[in-house]
């Protein structure tokens, strides 16, 4: 799993760096001591997991993730246990941390967390022509050639097919590279679409049946290749 840090305090973000190095399964990827420098970070990175700070610099943290469209798991940490009953309102949170706290309660709320957090990968795929998505511990059989499109948003990406939609934590990136060359290809920063499913083409967008997707200027090239447009 991979985490940030949100602890505008440099004893508290020193203490979770330590713990952080005793759990190798997780992957510090940045801190933060304000809010708002990590909302540009959600922007263009993929987290798993925050530790999240209740009291900060110009918004509090139980605000602030208010704000995030589609947010990680949560651990808050603070030193005033009077906001745990708000706190868990949010169902994005798995756990709430006083402070001070230990490894051993450390520990605990990362187990949480991670029993919660369900890697969205591709596992045991069947045939070349289908494979199995874990979703919301459920395993869904997607047939390939049943993919319309995909589409990221953030830290989200959605499956669109011809019967059902589903939305999980990853990346395109991850994406691209596990799809078939020759029947997927990116049209954009955050779609790729199954080329046999493409009615038409207008100008920069492309059609999916009813769906109407934006073509990328860089990857048009690529796109017109694969569906031999000379």
């Amino acid at each position: 799993m991979t985490c940030i840090i949100i602890e505008d305090e440099l004893p508290a973000q020193n203490l979770l760096k330590n713990y952080l190095s005793k759990i190798p399964e997780l992957q510090l990827l940045a801190t933060f001591q304000a809010a708002m420098d990590a909302n540009n970070y959600f922007k263009t990175n993929i987290v798993d997991l925050v530790f999240l700070d209740v009291n900060l610099p110009d918004i509090s943290g139980l605000d602030f993730i208010k704000t995030v469209k589609n947010p990680p798991a949560i651990i808050m940490t603070t030193a005033y246990p009077e906001y745990a009953v708000s706190s868990f309102e949010l169902d994005t949170i798995v756990d709430y941390l006083v402070k001070p706290f230990g490894f051993d309660r450390f520990l605990k709320a990362v187990n949480k967390a991670e029993d919660r957090f369900v890697k969205q990968d591709v596992v045991n795929p069947t045939t070349e022509d289908s494979i199995f998505l874990n979703v919301d511990k459920t395993l869904h059989k997607i047939i390939l050639k049943d993919i319309l499109f995909l589409e990221s948003d953030r830290n989200y990406i959605t499956i669109t097919t011809k019967t059902q939609k589903l939305s999980f934590i990853d990346s395109l990136k991850n994406w691209i590279e596990k799809l078939p060359s020759a029947q997927f290809v990116q049209i954009h920063k955050s779609f790729i679409i199954n080329t046999k499913s493409v009615t038409k083409i207008s100008g920069n967008e492309i059609f999916i049946t009813t769906h109407r997707l934006p073509i990328g200027r860089t990857y048009k090239g690529e796109l017109l290749k694969k569906l031999r447009i000379l």
